[in-house]
């Protein structure tokens, strides 16, 4: 017999009673969640990047519990995930990544997005807000503004990684400071 999916073939129709085993530890040293989802409280304020190593991660948590500039959550050989919280009126600052896509996703807060071909010519100018995502494409000028009234809080995904493992800036000074 043929079957579609994989559950609906008789050798799987009883997975649900398969006595499943737990190998290895419950704990995300992400986020501090473990298999039954308790979390622990203090390791939600030590956010570090556990790459390359597989995590499960509760991403909006994560995302409002970061306070800092940018913090590097995830950095594998060909992807990177970022946390960035930005002030009231604060900016990432108009940039540029020749060789990298980048995904941003806004968890909290509002702000406009701009993004070109070149520097001078930023043609798209959108206002964004909680649960918008934008997709930058390698080589083009871009800058998000939070025009809100309170921080804005994102994450970001670099293909490839943009930053160096382990990252940390607590502010955008600091970030200008390390990229020279």
């Amino acid at each position: 017999m043929n079957h579609p999916y994989l559950w609906q073939h008789l050798a799987h129709r009883n997975w649900q009673t398969y006595p499943w085993h737990h190998v290895g530890s419950s704990y995300c040293p992400a986020c501090g969640s473990n298999v039954l989802g308790a979390r622990s409280e203090q390791s939600q304020h030590n956010l570090r990047d556990t790459g390359p190593q597989p995590t499960v991660i509760d991403i909006d948590r994560a995302v409002e519990r970061n306070n800092a500039y940018r913090t590097t959550l995830w950095t594998g050989k060909h992807l990177q995930v970022t946390l960035m919280r930005l002030g009231i009126g604060e900016d990432i600052g108009l940039e540029v990544h020749p060789e990298v896509d980048q995904f941003l996703r806004i968890e909290e807060g509002d702000g406009l997005v701009q993004m070109g071909d070149r520097q001078d010519n930023l043609y798209i100018r959108q206002q964004v807000g909680d649960d918008d995502a934008i997709m930058v494409p390698a080589g083009t000028w871009h800058n998000v503004v939070n025009t809100g009234n309170k921080p804005l809080k994102l994450y970001s995904i670099y293909a490839p990684p943009a930053h160096p493992h382990g990252t940390v800036h607590q502010t955008k000074a600091d970030a200008l400071a390390a990229e020279g």
